[in-house]
């Protein structure tokens, strides 16, 4: 990787690290599901006026029924219902624990696209791979199964939720044929999420005069918006489009390792050795997985041409490792 791959790579692990900090932080102020509509309210209107002032109005449009699909998709599934899971799962959870479970993102995803996508069969190896991480999971959970029906237990379940609708919805997304860069998707599925946050909000019963309006909720809002919303996707997809979607990927990976120092460094939170081994199973579980496609990408074996390789056609194709994004 050259410097401004390595650059991008380092913004976007710190930035969607933190966000597990910022929701620790910021739900002893606001309710988790109104928190998220927030989120999303001010990512939304940052996120719409970028791509009205870089993209040409034509490609603006959804023309294609599977155009919104792929919206629906990203801003339900990838997006909204994600980070629902993810801001009710931390009341129950450490920054570190909810980051762990999350990075099982891109095990699950093969499993479903096992099944959504007819080009796509797991081998022993991705069998192997998504065991592991599974087992990574239940190390994070605890071993003592009587504590799934604990607070702790319920709370990591929830953000497995939350992980596990990620993975189904960027499958869906590769499932569809869409005109739509990933950036013009997000604009979409933006407010699509934001929406939807209003309305699980509202069916709660939050409002919003139970937010506490203090310094650390106004940061906290504005960090997840701007910082780990706006700024780290652009950042992200950026990345994608230099070095491709099998090392963007390992952004994921890095991501927990940021969260628990920052939830050591800011809240306070303990670094439990047990949920330390889960991260390395789920991290290994990765590994095997996409061992072949790694080795691929190693100096050896021709990195710039698997970098062009990556960044020819817009769409996904039928053999890409399933991340559900395309490079704008």
């Amino acid at each position: 990787m050259d410097r401004r791959t390595l650059a991008l790579f380092a913004i976007s692990s710190l930035l969607f690290g933190g966000t597990f900090v910022a929701a620790k932080a910021g739900l002893e102020y606001v309710p988790p599901l109104l928190f998220v509509a927030l989120r999303f309210d001010v990512a939304a209107v940052v996120v719409l006026g970028y791509v009205l002032a870089t993209t040409a109005r034509a490609e603006l449009v959804p023309k294609t029924s599977g155009d919104v699909a792929a919206v629906f998709a990203t801003g339900v599934l990838v997006i909204g219902l994600t980070n629902a899971f993810l801001f009710v799962g931390q009341q129950y959870a450490t920054s570190a624990v909810a980051a762990i479970v999350f990075s099982l993102n891109p095990v699950l995803t093969p499993a479903f696209a096992a099944v959504i996508l007819a080009d796509e069969r797991l081998s022993i190896r991705g069998a192997t791979g998504i065991a592991l991480g599974l087992v990574g999971v239940a190390l994070v959970v605890g071993p003592d199964s009587t504590a799934l029906l604990g607070g702790d237990a319920i709370g990591t379940l929830v953000l497995f939720a939350g992980a596990t609708s990620a993975a189904l919805g960027v499958v869906a997304i590769r499932r569809v044929e869409t005109t739509l860069s990933s950036t013009v998707r997000l604009a979409w599925g933006l407010p699509l999420a934001a929406a939807l946050s209003h309305a699980l909000s509202l069916s709660a019963g939050e409002s919003i005069a139970s937010v506490t309006w203090t310094a650390e909720a106004v940061i906290a809002i504005g960090y997840l918006a701007l910082f780990a919303g706006a700024i780290a996707y652009v950042a992200y997809f950026a990345l994608l489009e230099a070095a491709g979607a099998i090392r963007t990927n390992l952004v994921f990976y890095v991501v927990p390792v940021v969260s628990a120092l920052g939830g050591w460094a800011l809240l306070g939170e303990a670094i439990e050795p047990l949920a330390l081994v889960g991260f390395a199973f789920v991290f290994v579980g990765f590994a095997v997985l996409e061992s072949d496609s790694i080795g691929k990408l190693s100096p050896h074996s021709g990195v710039e041409s698997a970098f062009r390789r990556s960044t020819e056609h817009d769409r996904p194709r039928a053999d890409e490792e399933p991340r559900g994004y395309r490079a704008d």
